[in-house]
């Protein structure tokens, strides 16, 4: 396979051992997956052919490696060093460097937070490979909260929890990933507040990563939400076109290319305006395919291979949303929002919810939170009956696409 493909997908397996015929190997949870169904069979293949006794291949979890202190196998490749710094990611990724340099002293906690693929993970990682390499004598441990709740229950069924406790209080930096999968998790999260306040009392360093922000996490305990919010809130926004093609000269040097078509990078940058994790992914397909077929890597092959990036949204304010819709219906916004079910108000309401759903990236809970502090199933609900409202009434449907390009007329004027 070509060198980068290498690089991006099995250069960060490890090894747990070996069983029988049956080689175990670990991976971050971000390609762990996506290797096993794409790659096991040709890891036992290349085994075979150089003479290992192996005919299978098995993908554990994170923890079974035993009680190792780092907790969640480390990707080497995570360092403040591979880092590429821009407008989006500058403040956060000085605040995680800030916060391996002097743990505890700097931010406690720094919370990270922002969508998928956008480096939260990498800043964590980054912090504890730092540690281990610059402070040895520091106890650290990087894990996932999905992680985590696994480990609680698993020792719950086992022999108890001082095991699990004495590995996760006696620590002197604590790095937790994606802590919203602890919602709804009664028990793991009344671990985890206890954890937290052990951890914090004993001045240990706490760094946790979320793909929203605190206050935004609203089926989690109120009290964890607001420790959460001690230290330094910090977002990772989506990276700039500039430094897109950063990344991509990167990885292309990296993989030992060259440097690379400028103007094909461009393109590539311009293509995938998302995350850098699908970044990372387009360049593989491209330089796969270019391998494949031996084709130079240039614009045309670019185009043929990455579709055209969608046109970023422009989202519109939700108090836009209520005021234009307040005003179709001939009601204050006042009453949009408010506790009244008189008929129009209430189709008002449903109707701002739909459209806020449709116009914005907010979440069923945050919706909730904007129109009157309603929890996400009633807003479940208004959606549901705007939409057959929409559908047995053809007058209703004709007011609500006027709305629609009333808003869309206003946000193209913002824009």
């Amino acid at each position: 396979m070509p060198d980068s493909t290498f690089e991006l997908w099995l250069s960060p397996l490890r090894v747990l051992g070996a069983k029988g015929s049956t080689l175990h190997l670990t991976a971050p949870a971000g390609i762990r997956s996506w290797v096993e169904r794409r790659y096991s069979s040709l890891i036992a293949e290349a085994l075979e052919t150089a003479g290992a006794a192996i005919s299978e291949v098995s993908f554990d979890p994170f923890g079974s490696e035993g009680d190792d202190e780092a907790g969640e196998c480390l990707n080497p490749n995570y360092t403040f060093e591979r880092f590429v710094i821009g407008e989006g990611n500058r403040f956060a990724h000085a605040a995680a460097l800030a916060a391996a340099e002097a743990p505890s002293e700097a931010y406690n906690p720094l919370f990270l937070h922002g969508p998928p693929g956008l480096g939260k993970t990498h800043l964590q990682v980054a912090i504890a490979n730092y540690l281990r390499e610059n402070a040895p004598g520091l106890s650290v441990r990087y894990t996932t909260a999905e992680s985590f709740t696994n480990e609680f229950v698993n020792a719950l069924k086992a022999s108890g929890t001082e095991g699990f406790k004495r590995r996760y209080r006696d620590l002197d930096v604590l790095l937790v990933d994606d802590v919203q999968f602890l919602e709804g998790k009664a028990n793991t999260e009344e671990e985890f507040f206890h954890t937290f306040n052990a951890l914090y009392e004993g001045g240990s360093q706490i760094v946790l990563s979320a793909d929203r922000l605190p206050s935004e996490l609203a089926s989690l305990a109120e009290r964890l939400r607001d420790r959460f919010e001690w230290g330094l809130t910090v977002p990772v926004e989506p990276p700039n076109l500039a430094t897109r093609v950063t990344v991509l000269r990167r990885l292309i040097h990296e993989a030992g290319i060259g440097e690379g078509e400028g103007e094909a990078l461009l393109e590539l940058a311009g293509r995938i305006n998302a995350n850098v994790r699908q970044l990372h992914g387009a360049l593989t397909r491209v330089l796969a395919h270019a391998s494949l077929t031996a084709r130079p890597l240039d614009s045309d092959l670019i185009a043929e291979i990455v579709p055209a990036a969608r046109p970023t949204r422009v989202e519109t304010p939700v108090e836009e949303i209520q005021q234009h819709v307040a005003t179709a219906f001939g009601i204050s916004r006042v009453e949009l929002i408010g506790s009244s079910r008189a008929a129009a108000p209430l189709r008002a309401r449903q109707v701002a919810i739909l459209i806020t759903r449709e116009q914005t990236g907010l979440s069923l809970p945050q919706i909730g939170r904007l129109y009157g502090g309603r929890d996400h199933s009633t807003v479940l609900n208004a959606l549901k009956r705007i939409e057959v409202g929409i559908a047995e009434d053809p007058i209703l449907a004709g007011r609500v696409e006027e709305i629609r390009r009333e808003i869309h007329s206003a946000g193209g004027d913002r824009a």
